[in-house]
């Protein structure tokens, strides 16, 4: 049964004060609005549910330029974000604010809307995608539930705010949203009218910006056990439409037990088979995300679970801590000695970075002309290093390498 809405501006629950709701900053900013402001979204979200909080909103009545006005009288810095959409960012340090007018759609295309600002609190919730988002909550800790969100946050159902069609019509990144709030909220089965839903308006996906399905994906990969999700979006067709690559669900469900903690482009690695070079391209992912995620491509992976403490030593000297801690958990997952994980973990974590003891400039003032014969002999000291176990320190390093030049 959906639950009934309540009237906008009757409270329905109270919640103690949060340390958050009470700090300076926070007072402050709801001050300079003339308690003409509540919390909103995310912030109120999450403090019902006993989670840290994220970012602040604040849904106000006040139009931009009267928000803009009362920020810099009480000496508060306002910056017009999105004037257009009605939000300023108010900067009250150590937080900013986005405090946003209450809003009606006019006229939406799938990815951008034209809003005109309204007074009613009820108005502007049923314009938000799920009711669990159309929360509002004051300075005294009342909670206002013009839709029916509070029920479903409570019972872990994440529904679209009146007909999940036109949602995700007026903006199909909500689509994706659906299902990476069913990920971090979701509880049971899956509000079955949203799913239809998303499986009517799957073709849409092509339309959304490809950073945004990306970021969403991250989000998605980033809660604790995104698998039940995954395969809800398998069945919808949504997985494959975004990702044909996500063939290697049976990874990703190996490799989740093994993680200290959650990590979205691990578990990507894990989850893609091939190479992920199209993907990070189609993706438009950062150079760093491109870079990290092409080492953890498909075995063979250069690290051996089985081995003795010099191989271990080896691995975690060429490849850093952090990739040798990638790749043992997903060659783990593949179906290696998932028994010695935990400990490989705990060397990588205790791992101090080697330095070899030679420069270039020490091969060239023993009398080696800069060139090629000063990197060949600096990478066969190296070799020769590594084959000592590290242990040779600078003295014994230039012993050598006057040794094999001929100088001493």
């Amino acid at each position: 049964m959906v639950p009934r809405p309540s009237a906008p501006d009757a409270p329905v629950d109270r919640i103690g004060v949060q340390p958050w709701m009470g700090e300076a900053a926070t007072r402050a900013v709801l001050a300079a609005l003339g308690g003409e402001g509540r919390f909103v979204g995310g912030c109120v979200r999450d403090a019902l549910l006993g989670r840290a909080i994220g970012d602040i909103d604040i849904a106000t009545p006040l139009p931009p330029e009267e928000v803009i006005r009362r920020l810099d009288a009480a000496a508060i810095k306002a910056v017009p974000t999105g004037l257009a959409h009605g939000t300023v960012t108010a900067v009250a340090p150590p937080r900013h604010f986005e405090i946003t007018t209450l809003r009606r759609d006019v006229e939406t295309d799938g990815r951008h809307a034209r809003v005109a600002f309204t007074s009613d609190w009820a108005a502007d919730a049923a314009r938000r995608d799920f009711t669990m988002n159309a929360l509002f909550l004051d300075a005294e800790g009342h909670v206002f539930d013009p839709v029916g969100g509070l029920a479903d946050l409570r019972a872990g159902r994440v529904r679209f705010v009146g007909d999940a069609v036109t949602r995700i019509r007026e903006d199909v990144l909500r689509l994706l949203r659906f299902y990476r709030f069913y990920a971090h909220y979701g509880r049971g089965a899956a509000d079955e009218t949203a799913r239809a839903a998303c499986r009517a308006l799957a073709p849409l996906l092509p339309t959304l910006s490809v950073e945004r399905v990306a970021a969403e994906m991250l989000k998605l990969l980033a809660a604790p056990d995104p698998l039940p999700t995954l395969r809800l979006m398998s069945e919808d067709g949504v997985l494959g439409t975004l990702l044909p690559e996500a063939l290697r669900l049976d990874r990703l469900a190996a490799l989740l037990p093994l993680e200290p903690a959650p990590d979205p482009l691990r578990r990507l690695g894990a989850l893609v088979a091939g190479d992920p070079g199209a993907l990070s391209e189609r993706l438009r992912l950062s150079n760093e995300q491109r870079a990290r995620l092409a080492a953890l491509a498909a075995p063979p992976w250069p690290i051996d679970l089985a081995g003795d403490d010099v191989a271990q030593r080896r691995a975690l000297h060429r490849l850093g801590a952090e990739l040798y801690r990638d790749l043992a958990l997903l060659r783990a997952a593949e179906g290696g000695a998932r028994d010695r994980v935990p400990a490989l973990l705990a060397r990588a974590t205790q791992w101090q970075p080697l330095a070899f003891p030679l420069r270039g400039r020490d091969v060239t003032a023993l009398g080696v002309p800069a060139g090629k014969e000063v990197g060949r002999l600096l990478a066969e000291l190296e070799q020769w290093w590594e084959e000592g176990d590290y242990r040779a320190g600078r003295d014994a390093a230039l012993a050598e390498l006057k040794r094999r030049i001929g100088g001493g």
